[in-house]
């Protein structure tokens, strides 16, 4: 089994600048939200909601929807996309349309060339407020102390973009992360992270 020392023996140096869009999915609200990290310091850059018009042919929707990102991608140039995974709602046609506009957003992502990050709405609320069963309230307010906004961003949909990316920059380009992916690696270490 190897030693924590010899999982961190190379110096840590502070991460590059790094631009991290994050998209709430939905057919008639796509919410997204783009933050810079640097040097341990997260920065809302833009944010806001795509939507689709109602009572419209759901392949006009998706055409919508998949545009409009393709448009913040090109502005905004993410160096990686973090993404809500998709779980089983009690309401399967909203699911389903939800489904649909998750698969247009990673279809667009990958056209672009950009990686694309999935993460449970549970880890979002770990991440983000400190406890997987935060509500929407406690996860906004979070979103706006963490990014110094002067008050919560608005709809929901937007708030919740970013929190998915903020998830992703704590997880992503820091000492922790780097000694987990290691012992993730290391074969031994295998069997005990499953339990």
């Amino acid at each position: 089994m190897k030693l924590w020392r010899s999982l961190i023996s190379k110096p840590y140096a502070p991460a590059a600048k790094k631009i991290i869009l994050g998209i709430d999915p939905g057919l008639a609200r796509m919410g997204y939200g783009v933050i810079a990290q640097e040097n341990g310091k997260l920065k809302a850059l833009e944010y806001g909601t795509i939507t689709s018009e109602a009572h419209t042919d759901v392949e006009k929707r998706l055409v919508v929807v998949f545009e409009k990102l393709q448009k913040v991608l090109k502005k905004v140039k993410p160096d990686e996309v973090a993404i809500e995974e998709l779980f089983f709602a009690r309401n399967v046609k909203t699911a389903i349309s939800v489904g649909q506009a998750r698969g247009v957003a990673i279809l667009a992502c990958g056209l672009a060339n950009v990686p694309v990050f999935e993460y449970k709405p549970g880890e979002v609320k770990q991440a983000v407020a400190g406890f997987g069963a935060a509500d929407k309230q406690q996860v906004q307010k979070m979103v706006k102390l963490l990014l110094g906004l002067s008050e919560v961003p608005k709809p929901d949909d937007t708030a919740d973009a970013l929190a998915i990316a903020i998830t992703h920059a704590q997880g992503s380009g820091t000492r922790l992360s780097e000694v987990v992916k290691k012992l993730a690696k290391s074969s031994v270490n295998k069997t005990f992270l499953k339990r």
